[in-house]
């Protein structure tokens, strides 16, 4: 994915210590040019992976919501 041809925002997270410092860790050892670029692949990686499994669980929260209208209704 070439990040480059996005628009990006600028996000703020805060984590632990040790993950900080394994962030740094891999940048300077050369597997990253960036903590940003460990970040941006690492959430890119889990929407991947996880996008049905979200959208199926957002779509059972809509149908409940429905279902416990018209049993209200009732």
């Amino acid at each position: 994915m070439d990040m480059e041809a996005y628009c990006l925002k600028t996000l703020a997270l805060e984590v632990p210590d040790r993950l900080a410092q394994e962030l740094e860790n891999l940048v300077r050892s050369g597997w990253f040019t960036s903590e940003a670029e460990i970040v941006r692949l690492a959430l890119a990686e889990f929407l991947r992976r996880n996008k049905l499994r979200l959208q199926e669980e957002h779509q059972l929260e809509d149908i409940r919501w429905a279902l416990s209208l018209k049993d209200a209704g009732r």
